[in-house]
């Protein structure tokens, strides 16, 4: 059923615009597909789609050389998703809070959530801001200067 799901979602992406996930659910629901909206986002996860300005649309595989595609197979790294969406770091407490430009939160969240990182137990994503959270105030404070350290490079 999620290869159909996939092609489904693939062909409501090239033929309408899509700017939230709930409007993709609904896509798909009229489509046959009655998806809740955490299989959605594993979905968008999987399917390494970008929300932007215009809605979601799929990666982009131009320029990819033959022998890149092994490499290409995981979602975007942090520090990619960073340098595209991300605008501000700051902590509070146990917690980081991520600004980005409209629509990037969810990316940012889920390549965070992707890579795993020790420090941090989890992320809540809204619409221009990502909620990080960590164990303790120390290593809120260490994910902070390493997310600011990906923002300046």
């Amino acid at each position: 059923m999620k290869p159909q799901r996939h092609n489904a979602i693939r062909e409501v992406l090239a033929s309408s615009l899509v700017t939230n996930q709930d409007e993709l659910r609904r896509k798909l629901r009229r489509r046959g597909f009655a998806v809740t909206q955490a299989t959605l986002s594993r979905d968008i996860h999987e399917m390494r789609l970008f929300k932007g300005p215009g809605g979601y649309s799929l990666p982009s595989i131009n320029g990819a050389a033959a022998g890149s595609e092994e490499e290409d197979d995981g979602p975007p790294s942090v520090a990619e998703v960073m340098a595209s969406f991300g605008l501000r770091v700051r902590h509070a407490m146990n917690q980081v809070v991520v600004g980005t430009v409209m629509g990037g939160a969810q990316p940012v969240a889920a390549s965070l959530d992707y890579e795993e990182w020790p420090d941090v137990v989890g992320t809540i994503a809204g619409d221009d801001t990502v909620l990080v959270i960590c164990p303790d105030p120390r290593r809120a404070m260490q994910v902070e200067a390493k997310l600011k350290a990906i923002l300046e490079a």
